[in-house]
């Protein structure tokens, strides 16, 4: 029976430590969780389009210009995508003495930015290019003797259909570069798993708490979650072109 009440006591003073901790980490991990959403959002912003010239590069008849923008496809996708974070954060500082991202937040936010946007165009100049060969090559001799342009040809034939064929993949990537996000917290981004992670160490009188890298994981499943149940609606309004 004492050891009962021991037990009990105990449980009741970590629970009570658990209910006082609990405002800070939220707050703690919410303003994290909004810099990885920033992070993501920006991604997305520049990497769709520059996937677009990346794909276009790839695919150009100047041979020049396929041969170093495949080159650079190889480069980017055949190597870590923390690499790549370390390079392009201390890479002009440490080399050519010129720290252009400085040391603050909103530099090591920019820096990863960069990173992100050129890593996933690459990806997505693939999918792209897999989308576009995959539509058959009648469609374009059919336009062409109806007399229509390649680029009429492209927007009001072949368009819709190289977009329901590669949103499976842009999806798949793009939830991938939810989780990736995480990995800015190598160049000291303060993310939300960095914010997590931080009560561990020792933060806001907090030292040697687990339970907040929990939490985080409930962050990015939320927001996947949210993010597979939009594409998955994307998807069945595209059915009808079976």
């Amino acid at each position: 029976m004492e050891q009962f009440l021991d037990f009990f006591q105990s449980f009741s003073d970590e629970y009570q430590i658990f209910l006082d901790q609990l405002p800070i980490v939220l707050n703690s991990l919410n303003a994290g969780f909004l810099q990885t959403l920033k992070l993501f959002m920006v991604t997305l912003l520049g990497a769709i389009p520059l996937g677009v010239l990346i794909c276009m590069g790839s695919k150009s008849t100047h041979k020049f210009i396929s041969s170093v923008t495949r080159i650079f496809i190889w480069i980017i996708r055949g190597t870590p995508l923390m690499i790549q974070l370390l390079i392009i954060y201390y890479f002009p500082g440490l080399v050519f003495h010129n720290p252009i991202w400085g040391g603050d937040e909103t530099g090591r936010f920019w820096a990863s930015a960069v990173a992100f946007i050129i890593n996933y165009a690459c990806y997505f100049s693939e999918i792209y290019r897999g989308g576009l060969i995959s539509i058959p090559k009648g469609q374009d001799e059919a336009g062409l003797v109806l007399g229509m342009t390649k680029t009429q040809i492209l927007f009001r034939v072949k368009l819709l259909q190289i977009v329901k064929r590669i949103l499976p993949p842009m999806s798949n990537e793009i939830l991938t570069l939810v989780k990736d996000t995480s990995l800015a917290r190598i160049i000291s981004l303060q993310e939300v798993i960095w914010a997590g992670q931080s009560f561990l160490k020792g933060s806001q009188g907090i030292s040697g708490a687990v339970w907040p890298l929990f939490f985080t994981a409930f962050y990015y499943l939320l927001c996947n979650g949210a993010l597979s149940i939009f594409f998955r609606k994307i998807e069945g309004r595209m059915k009808h072109f079976n």
